[in-house]
């Protein structure tokens, strides 16, 4: 997609606007050799923060490579291990030879072996010879720190949707293995080999950065604010102009209000909107672009809701009518939530699929900005 407004990939240059504080920050703290903690609700610019300031430091004068691996599909540690070994090598060799020579270097005295026919036949850089364990985690986790000291070639190993660790059977303990190897990092050695580690589910990456108090003093997290309106009203503009067409400022104004600054729906919606119109952008355009949107993304909407028990829709009705005190004696008669022992489980039950937050005076945060337009207007058919 080449247009003015990209939805289907992280953005970089011209596209990526605003949010230049947290990449000062996080360049700042990369350029250290601090860990890093980003996470926040998909689509929300996690990756194109994290790209820009790479391409920053790169324009700066900074050398490093970057292994980029993500948890998603991923249940077992053995598959990560694996999958992350396959990466890391994959960013300093090219040849079976250089594969077989790293890996009996690097990875000398571990279960990890390269197979020449494995490789052949499946593309895969090591195996098992046997079952691993806690030796070879460390292993495979300290294998980027080990070429990066032997080559001198920094790097920075990223680490996507981590949250994915809490799939694991193991009831936490891959996480806190992980935290206590990057625990014994020197300063040295993690400006060597530095740590990024991304999420896009807020209530299971706090419940393993708080709740759970892994990782404490290992990784510094750079919250993701949203956007400015001016500057993303100004990105649209521009936008629209590329193609000849004009949008009043203040209807902008009302469509990031909506969206909540989030650009990437800001992004699609202003994509159909190009589609849908010649020269000047009314509010019909607008009403009808939505209308899409809603057509687009109401069926996973649907399947939320049907997840969720009387009780829990209750809940989250209160929640969107804008009630705040959930245990009170009143919201509990009124939307029949039983008791406040009941209304804890219910809001801990909403976070736990991620339809909610609470921020950090406790009050509720509905996730998606379009799913709750949508609840309210479509679902529970709440006015105003």
């Amino acid at each position: 997609m080449n247009g003015a407004f990209i939805y289907n990939k992280y953005v970089t240059g011209k596209h990526h606007i605003g949010r230049k504080s947290e990449g000062m920050i996080l360049s700042n703290l990369l350029s250290q050799g601090e860990n890093v903690l980003i996470y926040e609700t998909p689509k929300t610019g996690k990756m194109s923060l994290i790209q820009q300031t790479f391409y920053n430091m790169r324009i700066a004068g900074e050398q490093f490579e970057v292994a980029e691996s993500s948890l998603l599909g991923i249940r077992d540690r053995e598959t990560f291990m694996l999958k992350f070994g396959n990466t890391v090598l994959r960013l300093f060799c090219t040849t079976p030879d250089e594969y077989a020579s790293a890996v009996s270097t690097y990875l000398e005295g571990s279960s990890f072996v390269f197979d020449e026919e494995v490789f052949a036949n499946e593309d895969k850089v090591i195996t098992l010879k046997e079952d691993a364990n806690e030796a070879d985690f460390k292993a495979i986790i300290t294998l980027p720190l080990r070429i990066a000291e032997a080559t001198g070639k920094r790097c920075f190993i990223l680490i996507k949707e981590f949250q994915d660790f809490l799939l694991f059977s193991d009831d936490g303990k891959t996480c806190i293995l992980l935290s206590s190897i990057l625990k014994e990092f020197t300063p040295e050695q993690k400006k060597l080999c530095t740590f990024i580690f991304t999420g896009s589910q807020v209530n299971a990456m706090k419940e393993i950065f708080e709740q759970r108090g892994l990782f404490h003093r290992t990784v510094e997290h750079v919250p993701i604010n949203p956007i400015d309106a001016k500057d993303i009203i100004d990105y649209v503009v521009k936008g629209f102009l590329v193609s000849g067409k004009v949008i009043e400022r203040d209807l902008l104004l009302g469509v990031c209000k909506l969206f909540r600054q989030n650009i990437w729906y800001i992004n699609h919606f202003a994509s159909i909107c190009d589609s849908l119109s010649k020269g000047y952008i009314m509010e019909p355009v607008l009403l009808e672009a939505l209308d899409m949107m809603i057509s687009i993304h109401e069926p996973r909407f649907i399947a939320t809701m049907d997840s969720l028990t009387t009780f829990q829709l209750s809940l989250l009705k209160a929640i969107l009518e804008g009630h705040q005190k959930f245990s009170s004696s009143e919201v509990i008669s009124k939307y029949g939530l039983n008791s406040s022992a009941n209304v804890l489980r219910l809001k801990n039950a909403l976070c736990k699929k991620e339809i909610i937050t609470f921020d950090s005076m406790d009050m509720p945060i509905v996730l998606d900005p379009l799913f709750e337009y949508w609840a309210k207007k479509y679902y529970f058919e709440i006015n105003g």
